[in-house]
């Protein structure tokens, strides 16, 4: 049963993610992958060639590409696409013979549609509203299921608006199909001096308005009776070590960044990242790898 959406915005989604591409080309990867990395634990973060962003981003994708079972996949859909990296992916590695890509922002459609990818769909859509013209053989939503209930509702409403995307996906999914999903998560530490309270307000109000980071306990109890948790994994910091890399780049090219976006802008998104370093190393935040089996 649908219940009255009470998720992010359009408006809200555009805020952030239409600020500018060639902004976030200036810091991101090559791929312009925008989500938490997946760093080899087995190499030292201070070697003589430690491993970079694009590969610790390539290795994200491919986990949860295999996760879901998207490998060589009929019809796979991405929730929250950003700038396509993960269905090029899954063509040109994958083999995927068809990709829908969700996502709220014009921006970053256009710029996805421009790489032109075969048997690609690329859709401004909100999940809610999203019909396919047929079922998924696999799901995976990476860093969108943060904008999907508002700042301020209880607890009790964010589940019922959590669970409303797994109904949905239930109903798109043959028997044992997986989502592999991929979000932000509230932390155990919950000593916060005033400082770190205001720094998460800030990204609350200025970076991400109308968007709230779960709980953990939220997302698995909204899923239940519909999904089995498969594998569960929390990297806090390999997201404190993506900010950090994030930071580094538009630090280098800040000169760049300001011609691109403004001085407030850049101050903005410096202060951001910089907390994200402190806040996912602190346990204030986590980052939760899911893949979920939707049972008979």
């Amino acid at each position: 049963m649908s219940v009255m959406y009470q998720g992010a915005t359009e408006e809200a989604i555009k805020h952030h993610y239409d600020v500018s591409n060639d902004f976030f080309a200036l810091w991101l990867d090559a791929s312009l992958t925008y989500t938490c990395a997946l760093w080899d634990d087995e190499r030292p973060a201070d070697e003589a060639e430690p491993e970079t962003l694009e590969s610790a981003q390539a290795r994200k994708l491919d986990y949860l590409i295999e996760g879901s079972r998207a490998a060589s996949a009929q019809r796979v859909l991405d929730v929250g696409c950003g700038w396509g990296s993960l269905l090029k992916r899954l063509q040109e590695v994958y083999g995927v013979r068809q990709a829908v890509g969700l996502t709220l922002s014009d921006t970053q459609a256009e710029l996805g549609r421009a790489l032109e990818l075969p048997r690609t769909d690329i859709r401004v859509e909100n999940w809610r509203d999203h019909e396919p013209a047929a079922g998924y053989d696999a799901i995976i939503s990476i860093g969108a299921f943060e904008h999907f209930a508002k700042t301020g509702l209880t607890r009790a409403e964010r589940v019922s608006q959590y669970r409303e995307f797994f109904e949905r996906c239930y109903e798109w999914l043959p028997s044992h199909g997986r989502i592999a999903l991929q979000t932000n998560v509230k932390g155990n530490n919950r000593v916060m001096d005033k400082a770190t309270v205001r720094e998460l307000m800030f990204i609350i109000e200025t970076i991400f308005p109308e968007s709230e980071i779960p709980a953990l306990s939220e997302v698995t109890e909204s899923s239940e009776k519909l999904f089995d948790v498969v594998s569960m994994r929390n990297d806090p910091d390999h997201y404190s070590r993506t900010c950090g890399e994030w930071l580094r780049r538009l630090r280098a090219r800040r000169d760049e960044a300001v011609a691109s976006v403004g001085e407030e802008n850049v101050a903005n998104y410096e202060h951001y990242l910089g907390a994200c370093v402190r806040h996912f190393r602190n346990r204030h935040l986590g980052l939760a790898r899911i893949i979920l089996e939707k049972g008979r």
